[in-house]
């Protein structure tokens, strides 16, 4: 496990050079967001995490047998990855954040599809923003 990476993984990598390439700038691994997001846009609270399936429980009702030793270890280890990712979730949600998860798969198979919801997510936020100035009073 010492050489699993948990940040700058060929994942983020792929994902950020495209979304660098489209034109976003983008805080990466942003610790001053609750959750450490892999990739963040803090002026538009937007964050983003890239989960691999496995150590973030995809389809974990299903593959969890999929395990054959050390079964406790690691069904405490990935149960509570899930729950922290839910946690995670929740909390910035509550603070008004936008938050986008992708699986390994999405970003192998889909990058063109996760950054359109990328794009997507950062018109929302923008329009939300130029309302929230136009209401209060700091645009014409």
């Amino acid at each position: 496990m010492q050489a699993v990476k948990s940040k700058d993984t060929t994942l983020e990598k792929r994902l950020r050079n495209a979304m660098w390439a489209k034109g976003y700038r983008y805080r990466k691994n942003y610790s001053k967001v609750y959750g450490k997001p892999d990739v963040a846009l803090p002026s538009l609270k937007i964050a983003i995490f890239c989960d691999s399936e496995f150590w973030h429980g995809y389809d974990w009702e299903n593959r969890k047998y999929d395990i054959k030793s050390n079964r406790g270890f690691w069904f405490r280890k990935i149960e509570r990855n899930i729950r922290r990712d839910r946690e995670v979730t929740a909390k910035l949600k509550a603070d008004g954040w936008t938050v986008l998860r992708f699986w390994q798969r999405d970003l192998e198979k889909n990058l063109e599809v996760c950054l359109r919801t990328i794009g997507n997510a950062v018109r929302k936020s923008r329009g939300r923003l130029l309302r929230s100035y136009h209401a209060g009073g700091l645009l014409p």
